[in-house]
């Protein structure tokens, strides 16, 4: 599959690297037991330069984690379309672009069906703020976004919605799976793997007893403190 469309010159190097680092990334998934199958789906924003508008680059639909690797990788504009690729891109392709559009900041989107975190989903029950770890990573709890039909770009519409106005930067979204926005590729995929590590723990701690909630200013006191004075 092709496209009339094509990577600007002034762009080429940077998609290039964009396809490197998101077929790496898309190792993480399975190493993290985050898929199944193909399912799935990693992608990254490539700022567009010299006039030319963002792309994005993102799996293809149906292809093994296996069998991908950078040449794999399609490219895509923030409507969606193919720009370069032999495959059609993921079906949530759709889904990424419209977060891209509508929320600037966000540079990376992953999706998984990782196994707690879409029971939770399942439920339409959004995951309580019991853990410090939610409070650095997430500031509260993980919010629950509407159904959607996979194919347009009414699950990207739940997303922004759900998430535009929120501290976290993930979403289970009703009956489907989690969606997870960061300001790279690598940070949403990191945000994927403590987002299913949280929704595993709290169901444990729910089949003990009743967890323990965090009061909220102790939930902005771990957010403010993980986001601005952790690490290096």
């Amino acid at each position: 599959m092709t496209s009339a469309a094509q990577v600007p010159p002034a762009m080429r190097e940077a998609v290039d690297a964009a396809r490197e680092r998101v077929a790496d990334l898309h190792a993480e998934l399975p190493r993290w037991d985050l898929v199944a199958w193909t399912a799935g789906n990693v992608s990254e924003r490539v700022p567009g330069v010299d006039g030319h508008p963002d792309l994005l680059v993102i799996k293809p639909s149906g292809v093994s984690y296996d069998e991908l690797d950078a040449a794999s990788i399609v490219v895509c504009d923030l409507d969606g379309a193919l720009v370069e690729g032999e495959r059609k891109p993921s079906s949530d392709t759709a889904a990424h672009a419209y977060v891209y559009r509508h929320m600037p900041d966000v540079n990376g989107v992953v999706h998984t069906h990782s196994t707690y975190a879409t029971a939770w989903a399942a439920r339409g029950e959004e995951i309580p703020c019991v853990l410090t770890m939610m409070g650095d990573e997430f500031g509260g709890p993980i919010p629950v976004g509407p159904f959607a039909i996979i194919g347009d770009d009414s699950i990207g519409r739940g997303i922004v919605e759900t998430l535009k106005d929120h501290r976290s930067t993930a979403v289970l979204m009703q009956n489907h799976g989690p969606f997870t926005i960061g300001g790279t590729a690598k940070s949403a995929v990191k945000t994927a793997v403590l987002l299913e590590e949280v929704a595993r723990t709290v169901h444990i701690s729910r089949q003990l007893g009743a967890p323990l909630m965090i009061p909220q200013d102790k939930i902005d006191s771990l957010y403010d403190r993980y986001q601005n004075v952790y690490g290096q």
